[in-house]
């Protein structure tokens, strides 16, 4: 194959089976490790989110004073993508955008339904601890900074709860989709900066429109929790529930559907 052949290989895009196989693959990789190391980079990864509220409730302390409320929430959307860049870039396991792909290993009956309800439990566990430790820390430092207050910690839980419990299951379940849809297209990216803005405008669209994410969304209700009479602990507890059933419905029905039985007859699976 001469240098021209392979510059074009290089550039041609990705199809519809190739991206498939890809995602199988690497999910097939992720059951296969062991569930310390699943637990430790699930944990990571609810960490490293937590600088996107570390942003959120920044841009909002400073923004107040100058725009109107509504305008701010729609403003921290350009700051919202950037915990899931570092989460995604950095590979750490993050529930919302695994959904999808470990549910392809089970559809292609590579793995079992029980061992991926396993995987998904190691993987909420893990980004909802580190979610806990991050908001624990953040409400402590960003007041002690002056970079916000305990007030614009409130102001961001209390927009997220404020619905009722059916608008929020299919705001989660949009959400899901596009974290779906995130998944398939960075592994459809050939290039890291291709990836890096694919993760930006699909979280962004999150922000701006107010989709309700789960893993995020956990440090933004705990931590409006911790300073605000206002969130119940039971309150806290349904909404997560119910955010993370329409994250993993929405992840699925993406994958099942639109994607790997639109496509799984003209695929030869590895």
């Amino acid at each position: 194959m001469d240098g021209s052949d392979q510059q074009q290989d290089g550039t041609k895009t990705k199809s519809h089976g190739e991206i498939l196989k890809q995602q199988i693959i690497e999910g097939c990789e992720t059951y296969d490790r062991s569930w310390s190391s699943i637990l430790l980079s699930s944990f990571t990864a609810g960490l490293e989110i937590g600088f996107s509220f570390l942003m959120l409730a920044t841009l909002h302390h400073f923004a107040s004073g100058y725009f109107a409320e509504e305008v701010v929430f729609k403003l921290m959307a350009f700051v919202y993508p950037l915990g899931f860049i570092l989460v995604i870039m950095g590979q750490s396991i993050l529930f919302t955008e695994q959904t999808s792909l470990l549910t392809l290993p089970v559809l292609s009956n590579k793995r079992s339904l029980g061992s991926l309800f396993r995987i998904w439990g190691l993987v909420i566990l893990g980004n909802l601890v580190g979610g806990l430790l991050i908001a624990l820390t953040l409400v402590w430092v960003g007041p002690k900074l002056a970079i916000f207050t305990e007030l614009d910690i409130e102001k961001i839980g209390l927009h997220m709860v404020e619905y009722e419990v059916f608008t929020i299951l299919v705001s989660a379940i949009l959400a899901g989709w596009l974290m779906g849809l995130l998944s398939w297209l960075v592994t459809s990216s050939k290039e890291t900066v291709g990836e890096i803005i694919v993760i930006y405008l699909i979280t962004a669209l999150m922000g701006f429109t107010g989709l309700h994410h789960s893993i995020i969304g956990n440090i933004e209700i705990f931590s409006a929790m911790l300073v605000s009479p206002e969130i119940t602990i039971l309150e806290y507890i349904q909404t997560l529930v119910v955010i993370l059933a329409g994250n993993a419905i929405g992840a699925v029905f993406f994958v099942a559907l639109l994607k790997y039985r639109a496509f799984v007859f003209n695929v030869k699976m590895p």
